[in-house]
């Protein structure tokens, strides 16, 4: 079998001995639950069977909305072994959103949660689309019961480099989100890098507790174990005494900032939980500097951040290797090697080191361009082919990549440009302040104004008078936020990212009127 496509390189990983464990479960029904290499490759060559019966168009899309489950990786796996274009849709997503998804996205083939069964089969076919199965989390549902007929051997599709293979909307926060087509060779050649990048190791066992309808959980972590083939810990729902527990067992964790403060909260957090740990890597949002230095006394470990997007993978790692540097808090690290990054001024003229400018990328982990959007995605690459991500940083003269924030979050108050993030550094180091968030809102006379919703600290009230007087000493007076709001939380999304559109919704009347 060629490796050349991502489902023959992910099965190529897989041990000799293939009754060996795969995925040990820990929660959910009948846990624990092993699952055998062997389970994983006759169980895709079912699904996948069952898809070649169906008569499919080549590269048909396969809309996925079910909840966490080894046999949703199954399905995933499934997939990827028949040629088609998998489509997976955050369980949060409610009627409205799945019916624009399933529209624009027009699948053959819909699986949901049995529970969502009447609305999204009838939402389904009033799309055209002309199968529609059931997934539960319990190892239930119409998928599973039509794949069991099938043979569990399979010649696995040979589709080209270039072929979509995946279609992952975007968070959608301006307007209708986007469908990022992204390729065999864009996904193989990241989940390549990342191997050789974080040293991928004989004997590694990934505690896996992300979710798996997004760029972390499905294609950095499961790509990162089954093309090593790793055992994975299996967690269908975050639980942090959960993985306390599990810690022992396993050489890498992955994370989002969330993930790693809840994990701080618990007693038995420390430096003999974590001894056999080799690694542990934090994306998806921006890791605060105090969270970082926390995990590293408390458990002896620096936490590796990187940077990536639906439209990317992975784009930036902090060093694995000694060698290569430090991991900087703080900061995003390198370029991933085959990755070209440059930051640009809003005239298309390179920063220099340590200014700030729009983030530009460039390299085979790059997508294809946005479902049905040839206008846009135009729009959003440069005349020499450089993806315009949308992110705001500066390079070091090191070379480590800092994010300041999203282009769309930039405040232009009184004709200066203000970055949130910076604000929020020195918002997050005042006493009383957890953590902030830092947005602009219609202002009379600026513009816009800047405003801070501040997160207090556990048993303290930072004053919000107090917090703008000791801002006032510390950056030009166009940064400080006019108004500050202190709250018990800020709003995010699954991944842990604050939503700052919705502060901006909430917040948006406060100097003007309607």
């Amino acid at each position: 079998m060629s490796q050349h496509t991502l489902f023959a390189a992910l099965r190529a990983g897989f041990p000799a001995d293939l009754d060996g464990i795969a995925i040990e479960t820990v929660d959910g029904p009948g846990a624990p639950l092993h699952y055998t290499w062997r389970d994983l490759d006759h169980a895709s060559a079912r699904i996948a069977n069952l898809l070649d019966s169906l008569d499919l168009p080549p590269a048909s899309r396969v809309a996925v909305q079910v909840e966490k489950s080894v046999e949703a990786l199954m399905l995933y796996l499934g997939v990827l072994r028949a040629g088609h274009v998998f489509l997976p849709l955050n369980t949060a997503y409610q009627a409205g959103e799945i019916e624009y998804f399933l529209g624009n996205a027009e699948p053959a083939v819909v699986v949901c949660s049995p529970q969502n069964f009447t609305w999204v089969s009838r939402l389904a076919f009033q799309c055209g689309s002309s199968h529609v199965y059931t997934l539960g989390d319990n190892r239930s549902g119409t998928l599973l019961d039509r794949a069991s007929f099938h043979l569990d051997s399979h010649t696995p599709a040979q589709p080209a480099e270039d072929d979509l293979t995946a279609i992952l909307y975007t968070s959608g926060t301006t307007g209708r989100s986007k469908g990022a087509m992204l390729t065999q060779r864009n996904l193989l050649s990241n989940a390549q890098t990342l191997k050789a990048y974080w040293g991928w190791q004989a004997g590694d066992v990934l505690i896996h507790a992300l979710p798996i309808f997004h760029v972390h959980g499905l294609f950095v972590a499961i790509h990162g174990a089954l093309l090593n083939g790793s055992k994975m810990i299996w967690l269908n729902k975050f639980d942090p005494k959960a993985v306390l527990a599990k810690l022992p067992e396993a050489t890498v964790f992955m994370g989002v900032p969330t993930l790693y403060v809840r994990l701080l909260g618990e007693a038995g957090l420390n430096k003999e939980a974590c001894r056999h740990m080799r690694l542990f890597i934090s994306g998806s949002a921006p890791l605060l500097i105090e969270t970082f230095q926390l995990w590293q006394q408390r458990t002896g470990h620096t936490i590796l951040e990187r940077y990536g997007m639906s439209e990317t993978v992975m784009l930036t790692s902090n060093p694995y290797r000694a060698e290569d540097g430090e991991r900087r808090g703080g900061t995003v690290g390198f370029p991933l090697p085959g990755v070209g990054l440059r930051v640009l001024d809003d005239a298309g003229q390179p920063m220099p080191a340590g200014e700030i400018g729009g983030i530009q990328v460039k390299g085979p982990n790059v997508f294809k361009g946005y479902w049905r959007m040839p206008e846009k995605t135009a729009e959003e690459f440069t005349a020499d082919g450089w993806f315009k991500t949308g992110d705001v940083g500066k390079v070091d003269a090191a070379g480590y990549v800092n994010i300041v924030g999203r282009s769309k979050d930039l405040v232009i108050s009184g004709g200066y440009n203000v970055y949130p993030a910076e604000i929020e550094g020195y918002l997050n180091d005042l006493p009383g302040v957890a953590e902030s968030a830092v947005i602009g809102v219609p202002h009379p006379d600026f513009g816009e104004a800047v405003v801070a919703v501040v997160v207090a600290r556990p048993g303290e009230a930072p004053d919000a008078a107090a917090l703008i007087a000791a801002m006032k000493g510390q950056i030009a007076a166009f940064k400080v936020p006019k108004k500050v709001f202190v709250v018990t939380e800020l709003p995010r999304n699954t991944m842990g990212k604050v939503q700052k559109n919705l502060l901006r919704e909430q917040h948006k009347g406060l100097f003007v009127a309607g």
